[in-house]
């Protein structure tokens, strides 16, 4: 069973009196920042001016500044930028910085896992992983509650790795929901395992298979963009709510029926096994050094995949269908 805190288990006296360091304010960085002030504690934040980011931690009350200063006396030093750029900005920025007894902070365990960066021995390195996007962490804050949080200790420099961690986790509001203890290595895997086999490459494969079967097959795409896109919402809600089993209590018998009986003619042996397979292409540290490359040789295949998507029929059938829809604040891109 799982290991959980809570606020009593997580007391914000580590990160009291002292200075937290946020690299990056974008989406879980503007987050962690404001929610630490909030609760108390003083934030310095690092950012390019003349980015976006750097006028909006402007607009919250922040005077941001480059890494080295930001850095300069900070006890805990939470770096919020993408996976893709942080070895870069570590080697360059952060690491000729970092001083014995500070605390390295990760929301997301990618780099330190796969050896992308390996910060010097007194340095702690620890991550607090908020189960949800930067603008749930901040709005739940503000309501008065929390986003669960994961929470790992990858090195500990003077002992008080941990709760120092806990503190961070507790400012923003994880501990009023429940802090679960983890690993990098655990949270890494499992993170990218569910990106890539269900939350959005499994989802958005099995969408758009559906629709071009339905469209194939001579029905009109803006009946299939309904039936496999648009009502997916309204699926993922009830499990959100009460999982599989509320889901399938708040349906039609129809429904139900048509769910358990062809369900595991979708998803069969082959495609568990294929989902094995991905899972040692990232335990094996294979597609972190793809994603890697990619980035580095200038995202050429990636544009190319999104690119092809982003111009296939259920997007444009979608852009169109939305519009109509004044109630969800469609979003384009």
């Amino acid at each position: 069973m799982a290991t959980l805190f809570y606020e009593q288990d997580a007391p914000l006296n580590a990160l009291k009196g002292k200075t937290v360091c946020v690299i990056g304010y974008g989406s879980q960085g503007h987050a962690h920042s404001q929610n630490l002030r909030d609760s108390g504690i003083t934030v310095h934040i690092a950012e390019l001016e003349g980015t976006a980011n750097y006028k909006l931690a402007q607009e919250h009350g922040f005077t941001p500044t480059t890494i080295a200063k930001a850095m300069d006396g900070a006890k805990l030093i939470i770096i919020t930028l993408p996976d893709e750029v942080q070895g870069k900005v570590y080697a360059s920025d952060i690491m000729p910085n970092l001083k014995p007894g500070q605390v390295l902070g990760f929301c997301h365990g990618f780099n330190v896992h796969f050896g992308y960066i390996t910060p010097p021995e007194g340095v702690s390195v620890v991550m607090i992983a908020p189960k949800g996007p930067g603008h749930l962490v901040r709005s739940e804050y503000e309501k008065g509650g929390g986003v669960p949080c994961l929470v790992a200790v990858h090195t500990d420099g003077d002992g008080n790795a941990k709760q120092v961690a806990l503190a961070w986790a507790n400012g923003i509001g994880g501990a009023r929901a429940g802090i679960i203890e983890t690993t990098f290595k655990e949270e890494t895997e499992t993170d990218l395992f569910g990106e890539q086999v269900v939350l959005c490459g499994g989802l958005t494969a099995l969408i758009k298979a559906g629709f071009e079967t339905l469209v194939e097959a001579g029905y009109q795409p803006e009946i299939a963009y309904f039936e496999c896109m648009h009502e997916v919402k309204l699926i993922v809600d009830l499990m959100y709510q009460g999982g599989m089993s509320y889901m399938r209590y708040s349906i039609s018998n129809t429904a139900e029926y048509g769910d358990l009986s062809r369900g595991p003619r979708i998803i069969t042996a082959q495609t568990k096994a294929e989902m094995k397979k991905i899972l040692g292409e990232i335990t094996s540290g294979q597609f972190a050094k793809e994603w890697v490359a990619e980035y580095q040789g200038g995202m050429k295949n990636f544009n190319a995949l999104y690119e092809k998507d982003h111009g296939c029929q259920l997007e444009v059938v979608g852009r169109k269908l939305r519009k109509m829809m004044k109630w969800i604040n469609a979003k384009e891109v």
